[in-house]
């Protein structure tokens, strides 16, 4: 194991697979003076100068020339710096990407690309650059999408992504940035629908995602001895890995889901519907979701209403068990 932060382990990993395949490239914005420093340090544009492609502000040209590249044989990662200009780049990703090995013979067209871009507020960015754009991926069949949680996720899950040979949506919180954590020596690969339970409970089933899996964490470490709770980390919103949340909440008998997104028609309100088709008989209370407020993500010191806090889920855990 060695200890890296989350920047260092996305960048590790675009690296790594860049020099295993030279089909592998990375393009975007600015990509060589990255606003987020990944790769910062790696000297990729020396070492990798046909894979390092800076583009143009015009986010539906990026996205248009990852899918042709795509179809063609090789593996981009098509960074938008902000996944809130994926709302930009809407036709190329959901209407293209999502359909077209569908549309194409199905097995025999891939499009191995992968859409890239930071998420989440916390920052005071303002509404334009603060979205976690889950809600819209989940409706769109054909994609994949994963959330990384921690430096290990973060790297492994990326390496997974650029070798799917379906498009793939990979999106990680400016908060994780500089989380700093194990990451295995080696070839490290994150399999992609597979749920993680990070703390084991026998009261609550804590479902949370992204820079919330920590708190989520935290919280079941502070109410040890009072609420017994098993967190699980999802890592993959599609394709889902519901069986193993189901399980959980077949033994824990009650749920709550955190996510940073609007609880209308996103994250928390999926998982809620789906446990509530497979396991009604089980719950000993109605689920409970923690999210944003369903409002434009404000800047400046007003955004701090509109997101949900540690707290928030800690309050929920603690209602849903005391109303039994």
């Amino acid at each position: 194991m060695k200890q890296l932060y989350c920047v260092q382990a996305i960048g590790e990993a675009i690296a790594e697979e860049m020099e295993k395949d030279e089909k592998v490239f990375f393009m975007g914005e600015s990509i060589k003076e990255h606003v987020f420093k990944v790769g910062a340090g790696q000297n990729w544009h020396k070492k990798f100068p046909n894979q390092m492609i800076n583009m143009p502000i015009a986010e539906n040209i990026i996205a248009g020339t990852a899918v042709g590249a795509a179809m063609a044989g090789y593996r981009p990662i098509a960074d938008f710096m902000m996944s809130d200009f994926f709302y930009v780049a809407g036709g190329e990703i959901c209407l293209n990407a999502a359909k077209w090995r569908f549309n194409h013979g199905g097995g025999d067209c891939k499009v191995p690309v992968v859409f890239f871009g930071s998420a989440g507020g916390g920052f005071r960015l303002g509404s334009e650059h603060s979205q976690i754009p889950t809600g819209l991926i989940m409706h769109v069949p054909g994609i994949k999408m994963v959330l990384p949680s921690n430096p290990a996720d973060a790297k492994g899950l990326l390496k997974a992504a650029i070798r799917d040979d379906n498009p793939v949506v990979y999106l990680y919180h400016k908060g994780l940035l500089g989380m700093q954590g194990e990451v295995p020596e080696g070839e490290h690969l994150v399999e992609i629908g597979k749920a993680a339970v990070t703390r084991e409970g026998t009261d609550v089933t804590l479902v949370a995602t992204s820079l919330w899996v920590s708190w989520a964490n935290e919280i079941a470490d502070e109410l040890k001895g009072k609420i017994s709770v098993e967190v699980i980390d999802p890592r993959t919103i599609v394709p889902l890995d519901i069986d193993t949340i189901v399980e959980s909440v077949k033994k824990t008998g009650r749920l709550v889901v955190a996510d940073e997104d609007v609880s209308v028609c996103g994250i928390t309100a999926e998982i809620c519907m789906q446990v509530c088709e497979r396991a009604f008989d089980y719950l000993e209370a109605p689920p409970m979701r923690v999210a944003a407020a369903n409002i434009p993500l404000p800047g400046g010191v007003l955004e701090q209403f509109a997101l949900p806090h540690k707290e928030d889920i800690r309050n929920a855990v603690e209602k849903i068990v005391s109303n039994d």
